[in-house]
């Protein structure tokens, strides 16, 4: 198996469904303009309440993606 270097970016996704909804959204974008995705982690778990109801789930990620031979770091 070959050495790889990771870069690690944060991101926040919310969902008016949950908090996986939230994570999977971010995830999903994210994969539109990075490649090669490896792993997350939810460092931030919170959300907004309205009329004693939760109204929004919203997460803070730390995205890891391996840079290719040669990328900027």
């Amino acid at each position: 198996m070959e050495d790889q270097v990771y870069k690690i970016i944060q991101l926040a996704g919310s969902s008016e469904t949950s908090i996986e909804d939230a994570i999977e959204g971010a995830i999903a974008r994210a994969a539109r303009t990075l490649k090669h995705l490896r792993w997350f982690e939810v460092v931030e778990t919170r959300g907004h309440i309205e009329e004693g109801k939760v109204r929004h789930y919203q997460v803070i990620l730390k995205v890891g993606f391996a840079l290719e031979e040669g990328e900027a770091e």
